[in-house]
C-alpha cells in the first residue's frame, strides 16, 4: 500500500482542494437563484447527469480510488484497507451537492413554468425525469455516507433523514414520477439536452422501474417485505431495461472536462484483482484453447496445476486461495469475459492491450522481471541470483495489503506489464460510461424469485438471460451453451448450472513446481470460506452464483453496486488483504483471524467531511444520531447489517 499511496501522493497532492465550509452550505442554496441562462428544465437536467459523470478530479478521488477498491475492481489499497482521505470525500460532498441543487432546480423551475402558465408540452415529462434522476443521485449519496438531508439543495437549513427515510422517500418518488410520464408526448429539439436517454420517455420510464428495482432489492435483509412489494410493483408489466439498445450509458470523451472517461487517468493500472481472478478461473468449463490464438496454446497448463510456489515473495497471509503462487502460464478454462476485459499480458498485437502511461512505454512493453535474492539492492550491485520471471502469457492477480519484505523484494506484481490489466476501450474515452445495463435487471429479477417474489420470469430463466446479455456486450456470445451448461467450479468453489448447487469437496489435490529448486509437488487447495455469508458453509447456492455472475457483468463500469452487493449479502467472496506488515487502518484484521472473513475489516461506507461539522453541526449531529454508530467507514448503513 505504500507503494500505492506514494504514488496517490504524486499525482494527486499539487491538485488537492481544501474544501472551505461555506462550500458545505450549498445544501442551503436558494435553487429560484438562477441566471437568465439557465431557466429551461432541460438545462439543468443536462448539468446534472454531465456533472455526474464525474471529470477528472472527482472521477480519480471517487471512482477509482474509493469505488473500484471497495468494489474490487482494481487494486488500489484505500478504502479496502480502511483508509480514507477527508481532501476526497470533502471534494465528492461538494460536487454530488451541485448534482442534486441541479436536478432540484429543474424540478422547481418546472413547477413555476407550469403554474404560471408558461410551460411547454413536454415541461411536466421533463419534470418526471428529473424526479426519477434525483432519486438516483440521492441513492448514490446515501450509499456512500448513509444519512442525508431529503430536503436539501433547496434554499433551507435542511434536517438529516435516516437511511431508511431516504430510501422510503425515494422509492415513493420513483414510482409516482415514472407513472406520471406520458409517452405520447412529442419533443422539439430536446435531444441534444439529455445524453443518456435524448428523452425518449419508454427509456426513462424503464430506467425509472429499473431504478426502483435495484433500490428495493437494496431493502432485502432489512425491510424484506418493504424490498417485496416494491420490487413487485415495479417488476409487474415488465417495463424495465431489458435489451442492450435501454441501457443507462452516457457517452465519454477524453479530455478534462465532465464527460472525460472515468478511467482515462493513465497513471493508474487498472490491474485484475484477485476477487475477479478467484471468480473467474475455471468458472464455465469454456477451455482457454478455445479461446486464445495459436502462439498462446503452449501456455495453457493442466486444470489441476497450481502454478510456481514462492513463499518467500507472495505473501500468505491472507485468505486468498491462490496465495504463495505465480501462475506462469495460461488457466486450463477460464470466463470468457476474463481476456475480453483483461488483454493477456504480452500480448502487443492485441488492439485492446492498453499501453499506459503513454510517456513510459517501457511500462507496458516489458514483461520480464525479477525475484530479488537476499539484499534488495544486489540487482544493482551487480549480483545474479535473481530469479526472472517472464510474465508474458501468464495470468495472476496478487492480493493487495502489506507484503512487507516480500513485496520490496517481488517486482513483478505491480508491473504494468506483468499482470493483466483493463482492455483499452474502457480507458481511452471512447466508450459509453453505464449507469444501469439490462443484465442487471435480470440478475435483479432472479434473485426476487430466489427470494419467493411475484415476479415476471423464473429465476433461472432471468439468471442464463442476465449471462446472455453480458456475454453479447462482452463480445463472446459464441460461448454461451457450454458456460451456462457448465459445473466447474471457479476458485471461491461456485459453478455456472443453475441446477447444479452441489458444494464442492473440501480440497482439490493440485500439482505445483517449487519456484525456488524446480522440484515438483502436490498441493491440498482449499476453497475460502467465506464466513459472512452462511458461516462460510455454503458456496454454491442460487443466490451466490446469481451475485457472481452480476459481479462479473458489471466489471468494470458499476463498482458501487458491487461494493453495495457485498455490503448488503457478503457476496460474492472477497479476500482479506494480505498482513504480512499488520495494517494500521485495518485493526480487526490480525495474525490469528486473517482466514476469516468479517464485516469489521470491510469497508462500509464513506466518512463525512471534516467540513460539514465545522459549517453545520446540528445537520451533523442528526446525521450520526441517525448513522446509529461512530463516523468511521467500518459502521454498517442501514440496510446492510446482514
Amino acid at each position: 500500500m505504500k507503494k500505492i499511496f506514494k504514488k496517490i501522493g504524486l499525482f494527486l497532492g499539487s491538485a488537492s482542494l481544501i474544501v472551505s465550509c461555506s462550500e458545505f452550505e450549498e445544501i442551503n442554496v436558494d435553487p429560484t437563484a438562477a441566471s437568465s441562462s439557465q431557466v429551461q428544465v432541460e438545462y439543468f437536467i443536462d448539468n446534472s447527469i454531465v456533472g455526474a459523470q464525474q471529470d477528472p478530479h472527482i472521477a480519480e478521488r471517487v471512482f477509482v480510488l474509493y469505488w473500484t477498491d471497495a468494489g474490487r475492481m482494481q487494486v488500489v489499497g484505500s478504502l479496502s484497507e480502511g483508509y480514507h482521505s477527508d481532501g476526497w470525500t470533502s471534494d465528492y460532498y461538494r460536487y454530488i451537492s451541485g448534482w442534486l441543487k441541479d436536478a432540484n432546480n429543474a424540478i422547481k423551475v418546472a413547477d413555476e413554468q407550469i403554474e404560471a402558465g408558461t410551460s411547454k408540452v413536454y415541461t411536466a415529462n421533463l419534470k418526471q425525469i428529473a424526479r426519477i434522476w434525483r432519486a438516483y443521485l440521492m441513492s448514490e449519496m446515501s450509499d456512500n455516507f448513509g444519512p442525508i438531508p431529503v430536503g436539501g439543495f433547496q434554499g433551507v437549513n435542511p434536517d438529516y433523514n435516516s437511511v431508511e427515510e431516504v430510501y422510503t422517500f425515494i422509492l415513493a418518488e420513483l414510482k409516482e414520477a415514472t407513472n406520471s410520464i406520458d409517452e405520447g408526448v412529442t419533443n422539439d429539439g430536446l435531444a441534444n439536452w439529455d445524453p443518456a436517454y435524448g428523452y425518449d420517455y419508454t427509456k426513462w420510464v424503464q430506467y425509472g422501474n429499473s431504478l426502483r428495482m435495484r433500490l428495493a432489492m437494496r431493502l432485502s435483509e432489512v425491510a424484506p417485505a418493504k424490498a417485496q412489494a416494491e420490487f413487485e410493483d415495479a417488476a409487474r408489466g415488465g417495463v424495465y431495461i431489458s435489451t442492450l439498445d435501454d441501457t443507462f450509458q452516457v457517452q465519454e470523451n477524453n479530455g478534462w472536462d465532465a464527460i472525460t472517461g472515468v478511467m482515462t487517468r493513465q497513471w493508474w493500472d487498472q490491474f485484475l484483482t484477485a476477487t475477479q481472478n478467484n471468480l473467474m478461473v475455471g468458472l464455465g468449463g469454456v477451455s482457454s484453447a478455445d479461446q486464445v490464438s495459436a502462439d498462446k496454446q503452449g501456455s495453457i497448463k493442466p486444470a489441476n496445476y497450481m502454478g510456481l510456489k514462492f513463499e518467500d515473495h507472495f505473501t500468505t497471509l491472507t485468505n486468498d486461495p491462490s496465495a504463495g503462487f505465480w501462475f506462469d502460464g495460461l488457466h486450463h478454462s477460464i470466463d470468457p469475459r476474463a481476456y475480453a476485459l483483461y488483454p493477456i499480458p504480452g500480448d502487443f498485437d492485441n488492439s485492446q492491450y492498453n499501453r499506459y502511461p503513454s510517456w513510459s512505454p517501457s511500462w507496458t512493453s516489458t514483461t520480464k522481471r525479477n525475484l530479488v535474492i537476499g539484499n534488495a539492492d544486489n540487482s544493482e550491485n551487480g549480483e545474479t541470483n535473481d530469479i526472472s520471471i517472464e510474465a508474458t502469457n501468464t495470468w495472476n492477480a496478487p492480493v493487495a495489503g502489506d507484503w512487507a519484505e516480500k513485496g520490496s523484494n517481488n517486482r513483478v506484481r505491480s508491473w504494468g506489464g506483468s499482470i493483466p490489466r483493463l482492455a483499452d476501450k474502457y480507458r481511452n474515452g471512447t466508450n459509453k460510461r453505464v449507469f444501469f445495463g439490462p443484465w442487471e435487471s435480470y440478475f435483479l429479477i432472479a434473485e426476487a424469485a430466489v427470494r419467493g417474489w411475484d415476479v415476471p420470469l423464473s429465476g433461472q430463466a432471468a439468471y442464463e438471460e442476465g449471462i446472455s446479455l453480458s456475454f453479447e456486450y462482452n463480445g463472446v456470445s459464441s460461448y454461451i451453451g457450454t458456460y451456462l451448461a457448465s459445473e466447474n467450479y471457479n476458485r471461491a468453489g461456485t459453478s455456472v448450472s443453475w441446477t447444479h448447487t452441489a458444494e464442492p469437496s473440501a480440497t482439490v489435490t493440485m500439482d505445483y513446481i517449487d519456484g525456488y529448486t524446480g522440484q515438483a509437488g502436490t498441493y491440498e487447495f482449499k476453497y475460502p470460506e467465506n464466513t459472512i455469508y452462511k458461516g462460510g458453509a455454503v458456496k454454491n447456492d442460487l443466490l451466490t452464483k446469481i451475485i457472481t455472475q452480476k459481479f462479473i457483468a458489471q466489471t468494470p463500469w458499476l463498482p458501487l453496486e458491487t461494493w453495495n452487493d457485498h455490503r448488503r449479502l457478503g457476496l460474492p467472496f472477497f479476500e482479506n488483504p494480505a498482513i504480512e506488515n499488520l495494517i494500521d487502518n485495518l485493526p480487526d484484521l490480525t495474525l490469528g483471524n486473517y482466514m476469516t472473513n468479517s464485516v469489521k475489516v470491510f469497508p462500509q461506507r464513506l466518512k463525512y467531511p471534516s467540513g460539514l461539522n465545522n459549517s453545520y453541526p446540528q445537520g451533523y449531529e442528526q446525521a450520526i444520531n441517525h448513522l446509529g454508530g461512530s463516523d468511521n467507514v467500518f459502521t454498517p448503513l442501514w440496510w446492510a447489517k446482514h
